[in-house]
């Protein structure tokens, strides 16, 4: 059975792949394999169904190739395609699994900092006071990291993403809750910190394998050396039970590899110097 891919439009020329995915979808059109393009902004504002009109019926086994979204919109997006005969190759429960930190928190977590996970809605109070310090206390370390259950705010660093002590965390737990405000994606997660060196390694994984290991997109021009072993990092991975993920690896200061995050690879970026070719072959081949 032929695989198919996704691809967002682009908002100017709806016709045609967003610009930023456009290697992408050339490079699965050299290998004559099948595109489609949905409307990303249409997803994103809750019209699935028009976010899909261009995909055709029946069109069977797709990975999608885009833009981010939330756990919730894709599962629209798969809803609205399964009723046009079209079936994401990564299902809405993967999709979360990989996505959202407390989906891989359990099948990575020797290899990952100790977190805590709060629930929160958008614009609700993080925990604070002896609440906080009990969910937090027991992460032990020289600080604290926090994030939501996908996105943090480093570059934000000492205003609210890095708590040196409790403290500290309370301040900036509710600063981070602040900017993110209606963003904010599933809850708080709270990380011990851990010193960290070197530049980040990602590594791209399909059913279980690894695809590509190289720099981050956010640093294409970091030189990078992936860890010689990925037998522990391949077990996690395998374990998730997600086709298609990335792993962003750093070395800790005492020279352990650790896993800083996942995330699902269909809205992973693609670092700009690498040959799109690489990763679309091993998609086309996917069982």
């Amino acid at each position: 059975m032929a695989v198919g891919f996704l691809f967002c439009a682009d908002p100017l020329q709806p016709r045609r792949a967003d610009p930023h995915f456009a290697a992408q979808a050339l490079a699965v059109r050299d290998r004559d394999g099948l595109r489609a393009l949905i409307d990303h902004d249409a997803l994103t504002a809750g019209r699935a169904e028009e976010a899909v009109a261009r995909v055709p019926d029946g069109f069977g086994a797709v990975w999608y190739r885009g833009w981010m979204v939330t756990s919730g919109q894709y599962a629209a997006l798969e809803e609205a395609l399964r009723a046009k005969g079209c079936r994401p190759l990564t299902d809405a429960a993967a999709y979360r699994r990989g996505h959202e930190l407390p989906g891989w928190l359990a099948s990575f977590r020797d290899l990952t900092p100790p977190s805590v996970v709060v629930p929160m809605a958008p614009g609700e109070a993080p925990p604070r006071g002896e609440r906080l310090a009990a969910l937090a206390g027991g992460l032990g370390g020289d600080g604290y990291v926090v994030k939501d259950y996908v996105k943090s705010r480093k570059h934000e660093w000492l205003e609210a993403c890095y708590a040196p002590d409790l403290d500290a965390l309370e301040r900036v737990a509710a600063r981070f809750a602040e900017l993110q405000g209606e963003d904010l994606a599933g809850g708080l997660v709270i990380r011990r910190f851990e010193q960290l060196t070197g530049a980040q390694v990602r590594v791209w994984w399909v059913d279980g394998e690894p695809v590509l290991a190289g720099p981050h997109p956010d640093s294409p021009d970091d030189v990078t050396t992936p860890p010689a072993d990925l037998g522990e990092i391949r077990e996690a991975v395998r374990s998730l039970a997600a086709r298609f993920v990335t792993t962003d690896l750093v070395r800790r200061a005492d020279g352990v590899w650790r896993v800083i995050e996942v995330g699902d690879g269909q809205v992973s970026d693609w670092p700009s110097g690498a040959d799109p070719g690489v990763l679309v072959e091993a998609l086309l081949n996917a069982r």
